[in-house]
């Protein structure tokens, strides 16, 4: 795709890393102009004629004093990030230091970038697509190693890889079906049925694949809420001060302590869980109670998974029988726990709740069986195991991309089950094709663009 956006053909200026006092910082410029308003600064060597991808040290002098010495990066276009001539000034980092030499830089001809500029103008000088620039915006927020792994899986381009093999098949027999279309009155058939039958099936079972994949993918991006509830003193405060190995919620022998949610964050398996400990679910008189218990109640609608921890000595089956029913009913995800097995037994324990399948039996004080209530937990939230080198759907944009290219390609199908005319099939292959042109950016606009890199950090 050309550079021939509005605003797109200037050169832009941003502070490349975090905003602060740091050991240094790193200012970066793009567009036509970028060395040429750089070497205006720099005294020290005519920058205009040096080589791409060095580095020169020297002084940035503005209005006849220095303003710091630096170390600047040239990259001459195409050989570069953005495609364009772009110049990185490592500077110290004062906040003072970095503002100077962006107002320098503006004086000089530049203008400041606006969010996700610089990588905007990669994907316009096609240095990535579409799939692969939102993918830049997900690393940099990634906050675990899988979150991480899935980025920069994508942003090498397997998923884009993915989508270009089935949307090229789909082309050729576009063409293939519209050039009967010009032979009409001879009636004669370029397009093989039984071979679009069979690429529709395989476009189908892909597709499926990957808009399957999105709820662990946003599990994997976002992290999953998990509420842990139960009745008063069944040692939530307990378990949650356990899995995070630190006293974070009080801990009392008095019913109704916690009166309001805790939230804290937990890695596991490089997957983040939002652990809730909640209010205990009872009668209350007490206001305050009331409205934790309440609090508890949203909090269970609103999670990926609930915890539901019981004191095994003091609930029976059938409380526990109950309490599935009701979780059941309301299409809750529950991972049911059994605590307190130090006091009961953990042979007891099972003997008395022996008729309910997949209670693990825990004791939050002893720290038994902890790991294993992690392993439940990765489990309950995966479905399966993670296959961390399979593409992963991250993206809910892609993912509504998906799902109208399902529909179209199920629309192929049934016409072509029901004989449907060729320039019918070629209108619904057409809708297939547009949809995967989305993810991936051959079919954009520029307020869609602005849209989607309007939410990267402005330096990148």
């Amino acid at each position: 795709m050309s550079n021939k956006l509005t605003g797109y053909d200037d050169t832009i200026v941003a502070l490349a890393t975090a905003p602060g006092v740091g050991a240094i910082a790193v200012i970066r410029l793009s567009g036509p102009q970028a060395i040429t308003i750089c070497n205006q600064l720099f005294p020290s060597k005519d920058l205009l004629q040096q080589a791409s991808h060095t580095l020169h040290v020297g002084s940035i002098v503005s209005d006849s004093k220095i303003i710091d010495e630096v170390v600047v990066s040239l990259f001459k276009g195409p050989r570069s990030y953005t495609g364009e001539n772009v110049i990185e000034l490592s500077c110290h980092g004062s906040p003072y230091i970095q503002q100077q030499l962006i107002d320098a830089c503006i004086q000089a001809g530049a203008r400041l970038a606006k969010p996700g500029e610089f990588t905007m103008r990669a994907f316009l000088n096609g240095k990535l697509d579409l799939a692969q620039a939102e993918s830049v915006a997900d690393l940099i927020a990634s906050h675990s190693a899988a979150s991480h792994q899935t980025a920069m899986q994508q942003m090498r381009g397997g998923f884009s890889r993915e989508l270009q093999a089935l949307r090229e098949q789909l082309i050729r027999f576009s063409a293939l079906i519209e050039l009967e279309l010009d032979f009409s009155q001879e009636d004669v058939e370029f397009a093989d049925r039984t071979q679009l039958y069979a690429l529709i099936k395989i476009a189908l079972e892909v597709v499926q694949h990957l808009t399957d994949s999105f709820r662990m993918g946003n599990v994997i991006k976002h992290g999953v809420n998990t509420a842990i509830v139960g009745k008063p003193n069944a040692g939530k405060s307990t378990l949650l001060n356990t899995l995070l190995n630190e006293n974070r919620a009080i801990v009392s022998d008095i019913a109704g302590t916690t009166r309001d949610t805790i939230e804290e964050v937990l890695n596991i398996q490089g997957i983040l869980f939002r652990l809730i400990d909640t209010a205990g679910i009872r009668e209350s008189v007490d206001t305050i109670e009331s409205i934790g218990v309440q609090k508890t109640l949203e909090k269970i609608k609103e999670a990926g998974v609930v915890i539901y921890l019981f004191d095994v000595s003091e609930l029976t089956a059938a409380d526990i029988r109950n309490q599935v029913s009701l979780f059941e009913q309301d299409g809750i995800n529950y991972l049911l726990v059994g605590n307190k097995m130090d006091v009961l037994g953990e042979d007891e324990a099972l003997a008395k709740f022996a008729g309910i399948p997949d209670i693990l039996f825990i004791s939050a004080k002893n720290h038994a069986h902890i790991d294993l209530l992690k392993d439940r937990l990765v489990q309950k939230v995966m479905s399966g195991d993670i296959n961390m080198e399979a593409t992963i759907v991250t993206n809910a944009r892609h993912y509504a991309a998906l799902q109208s290219v399902l529909q179209a390609l199920h629309d192929v199908r049934s016409g072509m089950d029901s004989g449907l005319p060729g320039d019918l099939l070629a209108l619904d292959i057409r809708r297939c094709l547009h949809f995967l042109g989305e993810i991936t950016g051959e079919i954009t606009n520029e307020e869609q663009l602005d849209w989607i890199f309007s939410k990267f950090c402005i330096g990148k």
